[in-house]
């Protein structure tokens, strides 16, 4: 499924493009400047356009400084949907810092790296928290894995202890976010078909970046909810089952074909910092 001769297309010049960002990124992040918050934004949402992903947006997203963003994860191209709305760092599994070129760019947008065991926890909220004090977003995926797309697999709360802790005396402001892949060259995709998006198990990346780059044209909804505080819902466990009721609900309202905004023809300009 998907042209051979697009996906090259698509795939070289996508890695032009990378090729020509990366140095960018090394000397804003060297000569510390505020563009180094800024040129993964740009980055990604060139990205998208050249590897044929539309993007709807619902909803608002939170332009408070140090805001936390929860959103499912089914594929390594929710980081380019992700990464071209909302100006920040992810939170990633530290395996993700060994991955050929990803790993690399995820250093360069100074994503933080976490190992999910519950003795490291309490250090890697800290690294989390001087990110957040300092005024940065984080995206941090609260699956704790890619699932198929279809649905939305428990939300941990471990991570979310963060949110206990407060930035300039202020509760930190939580913002949940649904990704729903639902169109190809404008047909509903499918639970069949999303799977040519969606990343998970032990599907072989290179192949499937190769079968993805080959589509059509492909529409993802991103929807920005209420932002909430645990401070407000009381427990992380009771954030983190409000959060995973409103991305779920956001999920399945963008799959099941209900009436959506008409794609933007011009995402907002990337002229905050993290």
């Amino acid at each position: 499924m998907g042209s051979s001769f697009r996906s090259l297309v698509r795939l070289a010049l996508y890695l032009s493009w990378t090729a020509f960002c990366i140095p960018v990124q090394v000397v804003s992040l060297a000569l510390h400047l505020r563009f180094a918050a800024r040129w993964p934004v740009i980055y990604h949402r060139a990205c998208t356009r050249l590897l044929g992903v539309e993007i709807v947006v619902k909803g608002e997203r939170s332009h408070a400084k140090s805001t936390l963003f929860l959103a499912n994860h089914s594929s390594y191209v929710d980081i380019m949907v992700l990464g071209s709305l909302i100006p920040g760092s992810f939170v990633a599994k530290a395996e993700v810092a060994g991955w050929p070129l990803f790993g690399l760019l995820a250093k360069l947008q100074r994503t933080v790296f976490v190992d999910r065991r519950a003795r490291l926890v309490a250090g890697q909220r800290d690294e989390m928290l001087k990110r957040l004090s300092r005024g940065d977003n984080l995206i941090l995926f609260p699956e704790g894995t890619s699932s198929d797309g279809n649905r939305i697999l428990p939300f941990k709360s471990a991570l979310l202890s963060v949110a206990e802790l407060e930035v300039d005396g202020a509760p930190i402001p939580v913002q949940p976010v649904s990704v729903a892949y639902t169109h190809l060259d404008g047909i509903p995709m499918g639970r069949h078909f999303r799977p040519f998006y969606a990343w998970y198990g032990d599907m072989d990346m290179a192949s499937h970046i190769w079968q993805m780059a080959g589509l059509g044209l492909a529409r993802v909804t991103v929807e920005f909810h209420p932002v909430m505080t645990l401070a407000t819902l009381g427990s992380r466990k009771a954030l983190a089952r409000e959060a995973q009721r409103a991305v779920a609900g956001g999920l399945a309202t963008a799959l099941a074909g209900r009436p959506q905004e008409a794609p933007q023809a011009a995402l907002p300009p990337p002229a905050e910092a993290a």
